[in-house]
């Protein structure tokens, strides 16, 4: 994200994540705890920086997020947190999976820099992280911006998103 110029997308298409760096945050928010958004050092972290920088340098940064109805507890705890992307620049939406039946939907996590490099994010089934994988083969990226696109264009603003 480093040497994105004009756009990063993030779609997100798993309704339970197993990444061992949000296990204690995950375990706290079902503890009952809750940032406050006002105490921004309780809860800024180094991927906010990245975005914050970015969208400084004019990249406009917006990610969306697939959802299973009703949604499960980690997809409650990413609602909860993701005023904290808002804040650091992202713009973010969220598509019920009830309504992309008829969209065709990447099998991976991915993220899409400057409509030319996709990194696909693979997790096994359980949701712990596996690796990354770079594409820049021109088809490909085209037929995955188009994909995002058409689920960003269907997908409810975040404050509009009720669970």
């Amino acid at each position: 994200m480093e040497t994105c110029r004009r756009s990063a997308v993030h779609l997100e298409t798993r309704d339970v994540y197993g990444v061992t760096d949000e296990d204690e945050d995950f375990a706290a928010w079902r503890a009952g705890r809750r940032y406050d958004l006002a105490d921004r050092s309780s809860w800024w972290n180094s991927f906010h920086d990245i975005v914050a920088d970015a969208v400084g340098r004019g990249v406009v940064m917006r990610r969306a997020r697939i959802v299973s109805e009703p949604v499960a507890d980690y997809i409650r705890f990413e609602h909860s947190c993701t005023p904290q992307n808002i804040a650091a620049g992202e713009d973010v939406r969220w598509l019920p999976r009830r309504l992309a039946s008829d969209l065709l939907i990447p099998g991976n996590d991915l993220w899409i820099f400057d409509d030319q490099l996709i990194r696909f994010s693979l997790f096994s089934g359980d949701g712990a992280f596996v690796e990354d994988v770079m594409e820049d083969a021109a088809d490909v990226v085209k037929r995955h911006v188009e994909a995002f696109e058409a689920v960003w264009t269907r997908a409810i603003p975040h404050e509009d998103y009720r669970i």
